[in-house]
């Protein structure tokens, strides 16, 4: 997402998720993660629908990989499981805080994220 700056970095997830779409995170997450050490991510989930079941050993990588690098994630959202999903994400990652925010408050996301 263009708002990406720093060690912070934006994805507007659209659709199904599927294990060719971790071939465009990952490089991009990596490539912070070798230049900031540690992240903090977006995950713009307003468009999203679900994951495709080829991805989840693609998911479950990237979890593993980078749950120690990521040190904020902010999930944006307008459905009461992505709310839930929010809860879900801090004990698969190491450090990590997470926090929901509804679309019209995605700036705030943003600026906390920057903190």
């Amino acid at each position: 997402m263009s708002e990406s700056k720093g060690n912070v970095l934006g994805f507007k997830l659209i659709g199904d998720i599927t294990k060719e779409d971790f071939k465009i995170i990952v490089p991009e997450v990596q490539a912070l993660v070798d230049k900031e050490e540690s992240i903090s991510l977006l995950l713009d989930m307003t468009q999203f629908k679900w994951e495709n079941i080829d991805a989840w050993g693609a998911d479950f990588n990237f979890n593993r990989t980078y749950r120690k690098k990521i040190n904020k994630i902010a999930i944006i959202g307008n459905k009461t499981w992505e709310k839930w999903l929010t809860k879900l994400v801090e004990p698969f990652y190491h450090s990590a805080e997470a926090k929901f925010f509804n679309p019209i408050n995605i700036e705030a996301a943003w600026k906390w994220l920057k903190e």
